[in-house]
């Protein structure tokens, strides 16, 4: 009987074979936005279990596992690592249909060759030897990478950081491990005390004492360049949505000084607080060449029981309401108008707006170079069959799919990166099908650098590995 993971999962034709296995298979990872550990890089971490290896920080399985009714102990509680290994076995033949039970099968199969299917019947076998097989040296962290032929880890660092791990790292891996820049903790201003204890974080790690808007710059920029200084090729900024209001420069300073003093911002000041920051931000983007990512949408710590007693990203976050189209053209058109929008990447994560942003981004595409507006992958809730194939399909439509950058894995998971395989098949199998209906012509001099853009050549020139 066929294996459910085999040669030609996912791929339902045979161009779509042909495609995946000459042009999509073997080429490199490029992981240029993910939440991986860049100390447990360094350190070489081994695993002591599967459990480790796959639940710790796995806000999707504890998801999975929640709705399923599982008891909270068993994905962030005190119990063994059996117990809870136990528990996601009995969740995973009901994850059915869900991208859980592809890529829980698929990391199974690349990583420890193990083909049987993950049930309560099956779950002590497969603990016991890949947990076997984690405790050796061929599975320590730096293996695992090397194993699924990853070239660049793009982690995700904000801007307080030393960046000591990356220090260490450089010139002592073969995978290029770089950091992003990720900014956000400057414009959460919902709380005003955690964003004054920030503001101290931050300029304590710049020596310098923070107390108007102009030094808050300042320092941000000297952390920018340290961050371009050690690697970085790119921002990353989480928002709800993108912000746009006209302000001066008394406005700004304003708000950030009653920021300082724990006062509460209108929604008015908060806008336009935002807005300057945000804006000075793209503009440092720009000046060091940089790539710049928006990842909106999420409504996130719905769940206020449980993030008090939590705290975020444990899985309370859903899709938000589709973006506000008019603030996003403002913005982005604000830093074209004085040339000083760097190259994009949108991503989406409520469906709704995928033709929107597809259409938004065509808008600042100018000529200049290739695709300096993108369309990122699908996202976080979109990460999926359904929601790839519908990616996939809006993009050829609205943009250029030739160009289109490819996945990331947004992953803090070490045994993430069969996603990019899953990725790869779904759009194979597009291209693929689109071929065989008479729709895209079987020539491969068309075919092949497609199918390799997207699987590892267009991200490789878009920021320059």
């Amino acid at each position: 009987m066929k294996p459910f993971i085999h040669d030609d999962f996912m791929l339902e034709n045979k161009t779509a074979q042909r495609l995946y296995h000459q042009y999509a298979e073997n080429q490199p990872i490029i992981d240029f936005h993910c939440h991986l550990s860049p100390s447990m890089i360094y350190d070489n971490r081994r695993f002591e279990n599967l459990t480790q290896a796959w639940l710790e920080g796995d806000h999707y399985k504890w998801r999975a596992m929640r709705t399923n009714g599982i008891d909270e102990k068993y994905c962030t509680g005190n119990t063994t690592d059996t117990e809870k290994f136990a528990k996601w076995a009995e969740t995973v033949p009901f994850a059915v249909g869900n991208p859980l039970y592809h890529w829980t099968h698929l990391e199974l199969a690349r990583y420890f060759n193990i083909h049987d299917l993950l049930t309560p019947a099956t779950a002590s076998s497969i603990y016991e030897k890949a947990s076997e097989m984690l405790r050796t040296e061929e599975f320590a962290i730096r293996s695992l990478l090397t194993k699924m032929n990853v070239s660049v880890v793009c982690t995700t660092d904000d801007p307080a950081d030393t960046l000591e791990y990356h220090k260490k790292l450089k010139g002592n891996f073969d995978i290029l491990i770089l950091p992003t820049w990720r900014p956000d903790n400057v414009v959460k201003t919902e709380d005003p005390a955690k964003f004054q204890a920030y503001i101290n974080k931050l300029g304590e790690s710049d020596s310098t004492v923070i107390n108007d808007f102009s030094t808050l710059i300042e320092v941000l920029d000297r952390k920018h360049k340290f961050f371009d200084d050690m690697g970085a090729k790119a921002s990353d900024h989480g928002l709800d949505r993108f912000y746009f209001a006209a302000f001066t420069a008394s406005d700004a300073d304003n708000a950030f000084r009653k920021l300082m003093k724990g006062e509460t911002l209108s929604e008015e000041e908060t806008e336009k607080y935002r807005t300057a920051v945000m804006t000075e931000l793209c503009r440092m983007n720009h000046k060091r060449g940089w790539t710049q990512q928006f990842h909106v949408g999420a409504m996130r710590n719905n769940n206020l029981r449980m993030f008090r007693k939590m705290g975020p990203d444990t899985g309370w976050d859903s899709i938000g309401v589709p973006q506000d189209a008019l603030r996003m053209s403002r913005f982005l058109s604000s830093l074209d108008e004085t040339d000083q929008l760097a190259r994009t990447i949108l991503y989406n994560l409520n469906p709704a707006d995928n033709e929107m942003m597809l259409t938004m981004a065509g808008n600042f595409n100018d000529g200049t170079i290739p695709v300096k507006v993108q369309y990122g992958a699908a996202w976080w809730f979109l990460d999926q069959k359904t929601g790839m194939e519908k990616h996939i399909r809006d993009l050829s439509s609205f943009g250029l799919m030739r160009r289109f950058i490819g996945m990331v894995t947004d992953s803090r998971s070490f045994l993430s990166y069969p996603r990019h395989e899953y990725f790869r098949r779904i759009v194979c199998n597009f291209v693929g099908t689109e071929v065989e209906r008479g729709l895209i012509p079987d020539e491969e001099e068309l075919l092949r650098p497609i199918i390799e853009g997207i699987a590892y050549k267009n991200a490789k020139e878009q920021f320059g590995f």
